[in-house]
């Protein structure tokens, strides 16, 4: 049986950022509606099957915001924009299929629908999509900052495959993980909208670094959710971290703290793959035992300052203000 992690204060919410971005992603949804059509009907019909499924859209949401934040006057955004959610709906897609998920935001990964063939080929198919938007929009260093991402965002999945059922795994190979496979996309994404607006180099730097530090503290989170969260609310089973033998930060924790009986107990469930029906309970019970859970959010929160402060940069503004709650809404998920 899981337990709701504790969190403090009110709950935050990411509804300002949505109004403020609100015009420009109606025409990201309609690029992105647009740019899923094929005559091969399972294309569209897979694609679409995630794409609309309800994810928040936060990734183009970032990059529209930005764009916003730094007075980028142009179109480009939109088309770039549109071109994070496809890198994203890409690596979910393919994600599925390399850890066998059964569920994705609520209801049956495209993989239990259509296979794992057809799942990795469609990623395929966005990620081209994704390429020719980029290309379109004209500039030689979006191009290159969201290229290059993708091409990390492939390594960490492969760090992460490599990392698999591995107990002696460390917090900083851990974060090494996600800070690939995860928050390089955040901060591409947060990246572009100066590099269009020709903003200086200080200024690109500290959008990377807001979006570097609060995907790290978005994955933090959704790692602690996965032993502390409730299943209406993560979009899947909790535990499936757990059942699919993933080495997250609260695993890295408990097994560091723990006794070697402890340790042993890790190995056999997560190296040895001999779960039992009452193994996640007794993982919640030694995670809450060494306070695992309560220190990944603590993590989180660390690095959610840091990509706060990376805002201190600019001047007071509404979109700055979102942005600054849109943290604290990506930590204070479990509410």
């Amino acid at each position: 049986m899981a337990v709701v992690v504790p969190f403090q204060g009110r709950p935050a919410s990411i509804d300002r950022l949505i109004s403020l971005v609100a015009s420009d992603m109606e025409r990201v949804n309609v690029a992105i509606l647009s740019r899923t059509g094929s005559e091969v009907t399972m294309i569209p019909e897979v694609a679409n099957h995630l794409i609309n499924s309800g994810g928040k859209r936060l990734r183009p949401m970032l990059t529209v915001a930005m764009a916003d934040l730094v007075g980028y006057q142009g179109d480009g955004h939109i088309k770039l924009a549109a071109s994070v959610e496809f890198m994203h709906t890409a690596t979910l897609l393919h994600d599925d299929v390399v850890d066998e998920s059964e569920m994705r935001r609520g209801k049956l990964a495209a993989r239990m629908l259509w296979g794992n063939e057809a799942s990795v080929l469609v990623g395929d198919f966005l990620l081209g999509q994704a390429f020719k938007m980029m290309v379109e929009v004209g500039n030689l260093r979006a191009l290159d900052i969201l290229s290059s991402a993708a091409a990390v965002i492939a390594e960490g999945e492969v760090m992460q495959l490599a990392a698999a059922k591995n107990t002696a795994t460390t917090e900083d190979e851990y974060l090494a993980v996600i800070r690939a496979k995860t928050a390089e996309l955040f901060a591409a994404a947060c990246e572009v909208g100066p590099v269009l607006a020709g903003r200086p180099k200080a200024d690109q730097t500290a959008c990377r670094s807001f979006g570097m530090n609060l995907g790290i503290a978005f994955q933090l989170v959704d790692d602690a959710l996965d032993y502390g969260g409730k299943a209406a609310k993560l979009g899947k089973n909790v535990g499936d971290d757990f059942r699919e033998g993933k080495i997250t930060l609260p695993v890295v924790l408990s097994f560091r703290r723990g006794s070697s009986s402890e340790r042993a107990f890790w190995t056999r469930a997560l190296e040895g793959g001999e779960v039992t029906d009452t193994d996640l309970e007794q993982a919640v019970a030694l995670m809450s035992k060494h306070r695992a859970l309560e220190d990944t959010i603590g993590r989180a929160r660390h690095y959610g300052s840091i990509a706060r402060d990376a805002l201190a940069l600019f001047p007071a503004s509404p979109m700055k203000e979102a942005l600054e709650e849109a943290v604290e809404f990506c930590i204070d998920r479990a509410h």
